[in-house]
């Protein structure tokens, strides 16, 4: 093993290595090499090289979404580190232990014109959970620091140590605690490539629990107000497979006062269960008696579980027909989403139902009658997609109901994740799509990253600006053969033809849809991808059949699908529906 001869450097990377922090993922970069050599030379830890500092952690957010444990990146200095921002803010707002390590200039270097230098302490302070700044050593360059940064020689190295290892371990234990994104910024002078056998420090074992254990609360008057409510509903955001227990699953099936509805990115299936929430909605939407439709279906007591909600429709909802009661169950934060959360119970979603006790009732009027409007737009959809031309809606039936049982699905945002809503998945699936922010910005690096540690193969479904945006994430080694992507190319952002505003002026093409001709053949070939392409029903069919078999690269399915008609066919199904 080898290790930088800066203290900072290696006391860094024995602090990972005894917290169990082994995934690194690291960009190029001058400065950083202390980092890069101390952790590439020592056997424990895995690292990973990705350029694009954007995509590298978006990379590493997909390796802790998938492990469930924090992964770190690690960049040089200067604009490297703000490249990381938007799958920070991801990290932050999904609750994803993502470790930001940044090398930077000393403090006597910043804003004097030296190059690739900015101000990088405390950058990231809205959107991580921790920041620690840590002092610059002593011993290393100390030439340079009598010349430049004399005023740093009133401590000691000593205190210098005994700082850097008290911030290092505050932040790894809000990343392991919390589940939130941290951020160490680490100063180093030159040189920078300096090595030794042995590190010339040593730390305290200092312990910290792994996660939060959560003292039982009361839920006497929780448990009283869901017996008596005769219409509860709940609501399932983004979860990981397999989260909720099986039997909890089916009681709540059984209470007949209780409607359950689950988004795809949930992860929850019950034939009981409501999995496509617009569906539901939009008709009542376009109803001439919308506001007693409502009115039925509005909840007294409504419970919410897991991540953020990607329904609009949902949401506009429950804000104008508010539940009496709002619990959200989650052991760190609860957001007020409706704008009328009465109670957050800090606990699994498990752990308080089974708390709660839950039992089997008749299912009464409110259950029954959403039940029948449940089976009629399952119907309706079937005769719909029966007599619709090729388009977007009709592309994700069929591929839906093609991809292979067991398989780890990603779905890009914006429209992909929103049309995916709107079709059952197979339970044995697991869906995952970056909604903290909902971002287009980081969903392939997300799913390749999330690809490196998953036993099944993976599939990413995307649109083409998503994909076109976050191209790079194809420039990396750790790519498998099973890595497959379809790519629903229908010439711009479709979706911007579906909100209010749209308009068909050059203008609206150019500036909100970005209209485009760009296909992905010969991306597939710069990376080494197989690639095949689909512009009608027959050819997707067709291509459907081979694209999931074994092979020695992996492969893209690009379907063109009309741009102008894809909309239309959207808007029409909820019509049809109602």
């Amino acid at each position: 093993m080898m290790y930088s001869d800066i203290p900072s450097a290696q006391t860094l990377v024995l602090y990972f290595k005894s917290k169990g922090v082994k995934h690194i993922v690291i960009s190029p970069g001058s400065r950083n090499a202390p980092l890069t050599i101390s952790f590439t030379k020592n056997p424990y830890f895995r690292c990973y090289s990705i350029v694009d500092e954007r995509c590298a952690a978006f990379f590493a957010l997909g390796m802790a979404q998938q492990l469930q444990e924090p992964v770190a990146v690690v960049c040089t200095s200067g604009s490297a580190l703000l490249n990381y921002y938007p799958a920070v803010a991801e990290a932050f707002y999904s609750d994803i232990p993502l470790i930001v390590v940044s090398a930077d200039r000393p403090g006597y270097r910043i804003d004097i014109g030296d190059g690739q230098t900015i101000r990088q302490e405390h950058v990231l302070d809205r959107h991580i959970g921790y920041a620690a700044n840590l002092k610059q050593d002593l011993t290393h360059a100390a030439d340079k620091i009598s010349n430049y940064g004399s005023n740093l020689l009133k401590e000691s190295q000593g205190i210098v140590q005994r700082f850097n290892e008290t911030e290092i371990n505050k932040a790894l234990e809000t990343a392991f605690k919390q589940k939130a994104p941290v951020h160490i910024n680490i100063p180093f002078e030159e040189p920078l490539y300096g090595k030794v056998q042995t590190p010339s420090v040593t730390i305290e074992k200092v312990r910290f629990e792994t996660s939060d254990i959560l003292d039982g609360q009361d839920l006497s008057a929780l448990s009283k107000i869901w017996k008596e409510s005769p219409r509860k509903m709940i609501l399932v955001g983004v979860a990981q497979p397999g989260s909720m227990e099986v039997g909890i699953m089916e009681k709540l099936a059984n209470d007949g006062n209780t409607l359950v509805f689950t988004e795809t990115t949930s992860n929850l299936h019950h034939p009981d269960f409501f999995s496509s929430i617009d569906s539901i909605i939009a008709p009542i939407e376009k109803a001439k008696n919308s506001d007693e439709l409502f009115k039925m279906l509005q909840p007294e007591l409504l419970v919410t579980f897991g991540g953020l909600i990607v329904s609009k429709k949902i949401k506009a909802f429950l804000r104008k027909y508010k539940p009496k009661h709002h619990w959200h169950i989650d052991p760190k934060k609860a957001y007020n989403t409706f704008y009328c959360l009465t109670e957050h119970v800090k606990q699994s979603p498990n752990a308080f139902f089974n708390q709660l006790g839950i039992s089997s009732t008749q299912a009464s009027e409110y259950k029954t009658f959403w039940e029948g409007i449940k089976s009629k737009y399952e119907a309706k959809r079937e005769t719909y997609l029966g007599q619709i031309p090729f388009s977007d809606f009709l592309v994700f039936d069929r591929l839906i109901k093609t991809i292979p049982k067991g398989y780890q699905v990603h779905l890009a945002n914006s429209s992909t994740v929103r049309y995916a809503q709107l079709f059952p998945m197979h339970e044995s699936l697991k869906v995952f799509c970056n909604r903290g922010t909902s971002g287009i910005d980081g969903s392939s690096s997300t799913a390749v990253g999330a690809s490196v540690h998953c036993p099944e193969p993976t599939l990413l479904i995307t649109g083409d600006l998503s994909f076109f945006y976050d191209s790079n994430a194809l420039w990396n080694q750790y790519i498998r053969p099973d890595f497959r992507i379809i790519l629903i190319n229908n010439g711009g952002g479709g979706i911007f033809r579906i909100l209010p505003g749209k308009e068909d002026t050059k203008e609206f093409a150019a500036y909100f849809e970005t209209h485009h001709s760009l296909t992905a053949e010969h991306l597939a070939m710069m990376y080494g991808f197989g690639y095949d392409k689909a512009e009608n029903e027959t050819e997707v069919l067709q291509n459907m059949e081979s694209f999931y078999e074994a092979s020695a690269k992996p492969k893209i399915l690009e379907i063109i699908t009309p741009r102008e008609l894809n909309n239309k066919i959207l808007l029409g199904y909820f019509d049809f529906i109602s």
